[in-house]
């Protein structure tokens, strides 16, 4: 059977820890700053883990993650 291929785009958002979680980036810290609040631009800088419902569609994109 050939090797399953990485999603590339997938591979550049996301990092796997020892537990087989994933690690992600929050959204919405792009652009239109001025309306959001300091501690929430805060909030959003910090990294964070992938939602159990969407860990499985994660893996599936990462399958050596």
């Amino acid at each position: 059977m050939p090797k399953m291929k990485t999603n590339r785009s997938a591979a550049k958002r996301f990092v796997s820890n020892g537990a087989g979680k994933f690690k992600r980036r929050r959204q919405n810290l792009r652009h239109i700053l001025t309306k959001k609040s300091a501690k929430r631009k805060r909030r959003l800088g910090q990294s964070t883990m992938v939602d159990a419902s969407n860990l499985n569609a994660v893996r599936r994109l990462l399958p050596y993650g």
